[in-house]
């Protein structure tokens, strides 16, 4: 049995590969995700305020916030060995803790979400996230906890 570990990936391709699976994600497109730039262990994504995306008090609603923040991390790490072990194993990555701190409404523009990875063990992962509007304003602040499981092929 060959190891996950030992296969070699052209970064380039991995990364235009990644790019083409998130542009046609239909969840992405339901919510206008979009990705801007990534690499191993960050990230930086983007969803554009817009009518159907807002709460009643007219501001974006948390949940797309909140969406943005794990969605941008989990983006920071597909390009990561240990991400690609759990891909070549068929095993599982799911976030088991996800804290948002909401500063201020975003109403209007872009909302673009930086992600890093602080921590990336062999089963678990920290991550820092902030959502801030296109004058650079925060506008949230996230921390997530990961779980890797990997599969037995």
């Amino acid at each position: 049995m060959r190891r996950a570990m030992e296969v070699k990936r052209d970064p380039e391709k991995l990364k235009q590969k990644l790019r083409e699976f998130a542009r046609g994600f239909p969840f992405f497109q339901l919510v206008g995700f979009e990705v801007v730039d990534f690499g191993p262990s960050w990230a930086q994504c983007q969803v554009k305020a817009r009518r159907e995306l807002e709460n009643p008090n007219g501001a974006v609603h948390g949940g797309i916030i909140a969406t943005l923040i794990d969605a941008t991390i989990t983006q920071a790490l597909l390009m990561t060995d240990e991400y690609q072990q759990v891909r070549d194993t068929q095993g599982s990555l799911s976030t088991v803790d996800l804290h948002v701190k909401y500063l201020r409404p975003a109403r209007q523009g872009r909302l673009v979400c930086e992600a890093k990875i602080v921590h990336l063990g062999k089963r678990i992962i920290h991550a820092h996230a902030a959502v801030r509007d296109e004058a650079g304003k925060d506008l949230a602040l996230g921390d997530a906890s990961l779980m890797i499981v990997l599969g037995s092929s």
